[in-house]
């Protein structure tokens, strides 16, 4: 009896401490996945291929734009990237995009601020933009181009991965007229109510998972385990280590997109590196499950390779920006990243939420209002031909 006691308290403990930063977050939560909707309502997939044709300075800019105005989906950016890719898209410009997706999106920023104070938002996109231009280096010096016409034939096999109709579905607003003119319109908003659940609908479970891992780690792992294990003692050793291994706990963690910023106030907390953080968080593109994909997209000597340039670049722009971020006195130092146990009181918190919990229900009243909302949702994991892809775009738009 006395065991079950202890066991269910510490049950309620970890889901407590889930709730509690669930509940400091969904607002931000939706007021991201919200501006991220009327982001893709006006940026165009169909574009995407075009401009994306080499690895130019120029195309590594644009595919960097367009990630960042893309779907903060972890799977959803590696489908549509290798989707890029085998419609003729440059392989490193199709990475710099997966990249720009994952790290340079304005939800992942609105949570870390949240969570982890603005120094970590600059280095976020500081970092990202970094990795962008290191793994642009790392190609060109050891990218062969027998490496990627190998690549390009197991791509062309189709093989199939995670979230591929999500990433082909075509929800942005078909116009001539300003942006505003389009966003205002009663198909802007469709296409922003679209998006809008549709991106839920791929992160949730990331999201929401990692949630519950932090809220696990926070009541279970105490702090001391952190503190030994990243050598928080060891000022010097620590600032290297915590790049080093962050990548790595990432990747035995399972979560990526926007979930893995929960565990990251965790392991901060504990004691891991500025930079370690860093790392952390740009690790979701090589989780176990990612890596997998990219087995079955490109074979297993492009996905080595991935995980390899991956990895360092993720690892070096963790060090850059700690060392930067140091030498500008800029680096946060206060270990006060909000991991709370479940607490709700009439705050700005709790009136945050409200208000943006009645903007995500008139969201997903109008996606499933239009019509076509559950075959959508139902298709997100299969790969879609052209005529289903037109499907899905006119039904988006074509009922009002």
């Amino acid at each position: 009896m006395i065991v079950a006691v202890a066991v269910g308290h510490e049950l309620w403990l970890a889901l407590s401490f889930a709730l509690g930063m669930t509940w400091e977050v969904l607002w931000a939560l939706i007021l991201g996945f919200a501006l991220s909707g009327m982001i893709q309502a006006v940026v165009s997939k169909r574009e995407l291929r075009r401009l994306l044709p080499d690895d130019s300075p120029k195309s590594l800019a644009v595919a960097s734009g367009l990630g960042a105005a893309s779907s903060s989906c972890s799977y959803a950016s590696v489908a549509l990237a290798r989707s890029l890719f085998r419609k003729g898209a440059n392989f490193t410009a199709a990475m710099a995009f997966e990249i720009a997706s994952t790290n340079l999106v304005i939800e992942l920023g609105i949570i870390i601020a949240l969570l982890l104070g603005w120094q970590f938002v600059v280095g976020e996109f500081a970092g990202g933009l970094l990795m962008i231009v290191l793994l642009a280096v790392l190609f060109r010096l050891f990218l062969t181009q027998r490496l990627v016409e190998e690549a390009r034939k197991e791509a062309e096999k189709g093989r199939r991965g995670s979230m591929e109709g999500h990433a082909e579905m075509e929800m942005s607003v078909e116009s001539n007229g300003s942006i505003w003119q389009r966003l205002s319109s009663p198909d802007g908003f469709t296409a922003t109510a679209n998006n809008f659940v549709m991106d839920w609908a791929a992160v949730a479970r990331d999201v929401f998972g990692g949630l519950l891992i932090a809220g696990m780690l926070a009541a279970w792992v105490p702090d001391s385990f952190w503190q030994g294990f990243f050598f928080e003692h060891h000022h010097t050793l620590a600032k290297v280590w915590g790049p080093l291994v962050g990548p790595a706990v990432a990747i035995l963690s399972f979560v990526c997109s926007i979930g893995n910023v929960p565990l990251a106030a965790v392991l901060w907390n504990g004691g891991i590196s500025f930079g370690g953080v860093l790392s952390f968080i740009f690790a979701d593109l090589i989780i176990l499950p990612i890596l997998h994909i990219y087995r079955r997209y490109y074979g297993w000597r492009m996905a080595g390779f991935l995980l390899g340039t991956f990895y360092a670049t993720m690892v070096a722009a963790g060090l850059a920006v700690e060392f930067l971020f140091q030498g500008l006195g800029i680096e946060r130092h206060a270990r006060n990243a909000k991991v709370d146990t479940a607490s709700v009181s009439w705050n700005y918190t709790t009136f945050l939420n409200i208000l943006f919990l009645l903007l995500a229900a008139a969201l997903v009243w109008r996606y499933f209002r239009r019509g076509g909302g559950w075959a959508m949702l139902r298709t997100m994991n299969e790969p879609l031909g052209e005529q289903h892809h037109a499907h899905h775009a006119h039904g988006a738009h074509a009922h009002r």
